[in-house]
Formats: C-alpha cells, structure tokens, sequence
C-alpha cells in the first residue's frame, strides 16, 4: 500500500491478492491519489466491504475516466443491488465486447496468491441455482447447457472442468480436488494406495528411490 501511494497519480493497476489486512479507508485513499486506475484487482480482501469497492469504482468513474476491469471474488455480502451498480458504473461509455466463458479447471491452475486476467469486466455473476454473487463457472462440453454455476452448487473435474453429475461417481484423489473417472484413468497413481494428484497439486508426490512411481503423502506419513 504504501508503494500504491507513492505513485504520484500514475498507477493504472493496483492488484492486492488476498490482503487480508487492508481496509475501506486504505483503499479508497490510495483510488484518491491515483485516480487514472483501470484494473482494480481486490480478490480475497476480506476486510474490504460492498460499500467500500461501491465507493471506490465511483471515484475511478469522475471526470470521463473508467474503470475497464474489476476482480472481487472473496469480498462477502455482495448484493444484487451492488453488482448491477458496479456493472453500470464499469459498462457506461464502454463499447460492447464478447464476453467468454470461465472454465473451471483453466481458472484453478493458477495459486490464490496470482491476480488471474478474465475477459470479463467483473469477475464475479449471479449464480443461476442458488442466485448468490460469486465466480459462476461454464461447462466446457458444447452440449451441456445446464450447468452454469457457482464450485458450490456445480460440481466439476479439476482437470477438465467438465460437470459432474450425481448419476457419476466422483473419482478419489490424493489431494482434496474432484476428478472425473477419464482424467483419473489417465493420472499416475500412488504406488500403495492407487490414487492420483492433478497436475496442480502433483509437487506433492514423494518419490521412490529406484522406481518410476511415487508414494503421496498420505502413503508416505503412514510408513515412514
């Protein structure tokens, strides 16, 4: 924050990825120093409320400037209300462009410490099934039409971000994530227990010393 402030007025970024520790106050007074800002990146600030980012997306939209880009996926109680002022706010003088879909399995490759570049004004929609503001995910296959949703009310492989349907049985893995049962065929597996780790979490497999295999950590705990 204080590296934002120093900008003299020049900064047109400002990603704080899970800061915890900043506030409404500290937000807008940095917005207020550098009012040319157009991708304000605040995922995961906590401690930032509705009003706060209301407030500050008001001030980057004074004097013809706008605000093009706007990430606030973890601030909690956004209302509908809130969202439709902040898209109001970010779409008034803009032209309209083609907004893609947000793949599942494409967003999760990246840690929650990066800032993660959308097509999307605002990164976060009205879920369509439990009508909350979150991340709302698209399906992948062409065919699937009905499973637009929030990661709690759709669940979906880690590796392809496909839907998995209650009809399916979810696939185990060494870490905590869901896998559907074609991407857990083709994931190598635990030497002892026989499951897999994505490819996200596959830093986490223990190697074993004159094998081409690996031990997860579970497995490794348990005999070593």
């Amino acid at each position: 924050m204080k590296v934002a402030s120093k900008a003299k007025g020049r900064l047109q970024v400002l990603a704080l990825i899970n800061c915890v520790k900043i506030t409404d106050d500290g937000l807008l007074r940095v917005v207020a120093l550098n009012p040319h800002i157009t991708k304000l990146h605040v995922p995961g600030c906590t401690s930032l409320s509705p009003v706060g980012v209301v407030t500050a997306v008001k001030l980057l939209s004074k004097n013809n400037h706008k605000l093009k880009v706007l990430q606030i996926n973890g601030i909690q109680g956004i209302q509908k209300e809130e969202l439709e002022t902040l898209h109001n706010l970010i779409n008034q003088g803009q032209t309209q462009q083609k907004i893609g879909k947000i793949l599942y399995h494409e967003y999760n490759k990246f840690s929650t410490l990066e800032h993660i570049e959308t097509n999307h004004p605002i990164d976060v929609d009205i879920c369509p099934k439990c009508n909350e503001v979150r991340i709302v995910f698209d399906c992948p296959r062409v065919s699937c039409q009905k499973c637009r949703g929030c990661d709690l009310c759709i669940t979906r492989c880690i590796e392809c971000g496909i839907c998995i349907t209650s009809t399916q049985e979810l696939e185990e893995a060494s870490c905590s994530d869901t896998l559907c049962l074609e991407c857990w065929l083709k994931l190598p597996k635990c030497s002892y227990c026989n499951k897999p780790y994505c490819n996200k979490h596959a830093d986490q497999q223990h190697r074993v010393s004159g094998s081409v295999g690996f031990v997860c950590a579970t497995c490794h705990s348990r005999f070593n």
